[in-house]
């Protein structure tokens, strides 16, 4: 087995993993008639961008020095770099893609007639892309870290804190789309396809990102913290402003806490 399909078959494992949680959050709807209460959608969406930051910085950013580092280059620069372009990455897909968070009464992004449930499923697909990116990337790394090549690679438990907390997130994610789709009046298995739905593209963006990547490795520091600056743009612009509307937006600040501290001990544990 190559050196690439090895990277590909941890990605897939990895973000397939993350898809799983997505599809299983989705699958309340068959259990649940009712929306998730605000304050434990507020928690969800705190702990979400816990996740995400904790994720940032120990499964991204860190690697990503330490790899400039093992390459012989300045470190700060592709951290930087790559975090800045991650973020205007994500910047441009948000004002371009039409999409609508659940709650919200208008879309975002550029005019269209598409349904209130496609828009719905596009706002978490959105979250979804960089998530799919950073999971894909550092299961990657870690085949390469197995495999004993010579280029720098990510220790296979730090890639399996990642996913785990990743999908942690995407459980409550899966349910936020379906249930809302429910009360519209969708049939609970359409309501189900269309949470889980949301999660493909986290394979989908994994493997992208792992085939461009390994055909240029020494760019791999810079798609690192690629990753990491387009989940922190999630994190600022949408996650927790969301987790924080309306009255006692402390259950946003709590899930963003515990979010911050299971994702901090996982990684630092596993890794």
């Amino acid at each position: 087995m190559n050196q690439l399909t090895q990277a590909l078959l941890y990605c897939l494992a990895g973000t397939g993993f993350t898809f799983f949680c997505t599809a299983a959050g989705a699958a309340v709807v068959f259990l649940f008639k009712k929306e998730i209460k605000v304050g434990f959608q507020r928690v969800f969406l705190g702990f979400a961008a816990g996740v995400m930051i904790a994720a940032s910085v120990w499964s991204l950013l860190i690697p990503s020095i330490e790899m400039a580092e093992e390459q012989g280059g300045i470190p700060w620069i592709p951290a930087a770099g790559g975090f800045l372009l991650g973020a205007l990455f994500l910047l441009a897909l948000d004002s371009l893609m039409p999409h609508l968070h659940p709650g919200s009464a208008e879309a975002e992004g550029l005019p269209s007639g598409l349904g209130k449930s496609t828009l719905l499923v596009l706002a978490v697909t959105l979250h979804n892309i960089p998530e799919g990116m950073a999971v894909g990337l550092t299961c990657a790394l870690s085949a390469t870290a197995v495999s004993g090549a010579a280029a720098p690679g990510i220790a296979v438990a730090s890639a399996l804190a990642l996913s785990l907390g990743m999908g942690l997130q995407n459980f409550p994610e899966g349910a936020a789309i379906s249930l809302p789709l429910r009360q519209e009046g969708f049939s609970k298995t359409k309501s189900f396809a269309l949470g889980a739905l949301s999660g493909i593209v986290e394979p989908i963006g994994g493997i992208l990102a792992v085939l461009i990547a390994g055909s240029i490795t020494p760019l791999m520091p810079w798609f690192l913290s690629f990753a990491a600056g387009a989940m922190i743009y999630v994190v600022v612009e949408e996650l927790i402003p969301e987790a924080h509307l309306g009255e006692h937006s402390n259950a946003g600040t709590i899930g963003v806490l515990a979010g911050f501290v299971i994702m901090m001990i996982l990684d630092v544990a596993l890794g």
